[in-house]
């Protein structure tokens, strides 16, 4: 018993087992989703655990005919908004430019060997990248950490977020594209 569908509807019938196969199954993908999005790992444990009671209490309320893990995912959506809301995360226009915080390092080209200085440089990498998400408008962040990191498709984008495909694949593109250059200015 490993299909969602089924999972779901054992948990409905009182199998506790079944849900802890949802949660085992979805845990990490909501969190890391959740922790990109908000940038701190307490929070970030503590909106997943909210995702799972929520959809617990939800449960009733699924509809077999989406994916479970799209309706997870717009239980997490939520909450994230719902931090930005109290939160009230300054936004800017895309148009506006970005200031340059001076950093800057240098990337080699990739070691097969593991080392002390490849793992370095792959740490550095994720760090350029990490700020270079962070300093993305919110809504292109949430897409793109959907879409790269948790290789969700553009269809469950678009259900989750109620927009068009076409939009979600453009703003998808916009957020590749932002970052592309943020990394190009800090080699």
């Amino acid at each position: 018993m490993h299909d969602d569908q089924e999972l779901v509807a054992a948990t409905l019938k009182g199998n506790r087992t079944a849900f802890e196969m949802i949660i085992r199954k979805y845990q990490q993908p909501l969190f890391n989703y959740i922790g990109r999005m908000v940038g701190e790992r307490e929070l970030a444990l503590d909106f997943t655990q909210d995702v799972f009671l929520r959809a617990y209490a939800c449960l009733p309320s699924y509809r077999p005919q989406f994916k479970l893990s799209t309706w997870l995912f717009k239980i997490a959506s939520n909450l994230v908004i719902d931090f930005w809301r109290k939160k009230k995360i300054p936004t800017m226009s895309l148009d506006q430019p970005f200031e340059e915080d001076g950093d800057s390092y240098c990337l080699q080209v990739p070691d097969h060997a593991p080392s002390v200085g490849r793992s370095y440089e792959l740490t550095e990498l994720r760090r350029k990248v990490d700020r270079a998400l962070a300093r993305l408008p919110a809504a292109l962040r949430e897409l793109f950490v959907w879409r790269h990191i948790n290789g969700l498709s553009y269809e469950e984008m678009a259900e989750i977020k109620g927009l068009p495909v076409g939009t979600v694949k453009n703003k998808v593109f916009q957020a590749k594209e932002l970052i592309r250059s943020r990394l190009e200015d800090e080699i």
